[in-house]
């Protein structure tokens, strides 16, 4: 499922941003792989938001384990993807190398992570997914972004105040309309609270499977039932087979 890797591309140039190069040097000297591997996918180690931790999960196959474990089983060949919160890159381009998709369309709101999002799919030769940076809202416009030492949790809200680096301004575009055309098959959501807001507004008519990573902490157990209400009230029941905790999936029923 997943080794280090000695020799890859390395893209890093077509992509300013996505590369430390004290990282790299310290890795280097250490005589850490500048790539480690999982589903088939391959990660620069010299990623400004990598950390140990991240990477040592990586490269043993458990990074966002459950996450993973449920996009493997609702994506399909042909399907088109849309995901919120792309990260590192990561489950967009596992969906792609393992899935054969015809589509997936990443939307990340974080601007430090874009670059690193295109570099991996692009050292990966992954040319079907498309990165948007953007965040999906009511109405096109603009938002404050607040990003924190832990890119993970970096979010629209202030609240907490503690480890924020950076406030951005990352245009809103009008999620209804924006995913609607996109026509998709299969969602994946993990956005850190948003899914409360953003999921109402869509319309999902044309969705088979969705997979939710819910934030009861940020939410509140109100939160919680907003999404499985949304859910249901599309069409699409919850499926246990394919949740694990606070990884969820929806499947449309016949």
């Amino acid at each position: 499922m997943s080794n280090t890797m000695t020799e890859h591309p390395d893209h890093s140039a077509q992509f300013p941003g996505s590369s430390d190069r004290f990282k790299r040097a310290e890795l280097a000297e250490m005589g850490r792989p500048a790539h480690v591997s999982c589903h088939g996918v391959t990660f620069p180690t010299d990623m400004p938001p990598l950390f140990p931790k991240a990477r040592n999960m990586l490269a043993s196959g458990t990074y966002e384990e459950k996450e993973t474990q449920a996009a493997l089983k609702i994506v399909q060949p042909g399907d088109r993807v849309v995901e919120f919160g792309g990260g590192l890159g990561y489950l967009s381009a596992v969906v792609a190398r393992n899935c054969a998709p015809a589509q997936v369309h990443t939307f990340e709101a974080n601007t430090a992570l874009i670059p690193c999002i295109r570099r991996v799919h692009s050292e990966n030769g992954l040319d079907a997914i498309t990165v948007h940076h953007a965040i999906l809202g009511e109405a096109r416009g603009s938002r404050h972004f607040y990003v924190r030492r832990k890119f993970f949790e970096s979010s629209t809200s202030r609240e907490p105040t503690d480890g924020i680096v950076n406030v951005t301004e990352v245009p809103v575009l009008p999620a209804r309309q924006t995913v609607a055309a996109l026509t998709p098959d299969v969602i994946l959501c993990d956005i850190e609270g948003a899914e409360v807001s953003l999921l109402p507004l869509l319309d999902l008519e044309t969705v088979r499977h969705t997979m939710v990573v819910l934030h009861p902490k940020v939410t509140g157990l109100e939160g919680v039932r907003r999404v499985f209400d949304t859910m249901h009230g599309a069409g699409l029941i919850y499926a246990p087979r394919h949740s694990s905790n606070k990884v969820v999936t929806f499947a449309r029923g016949d």
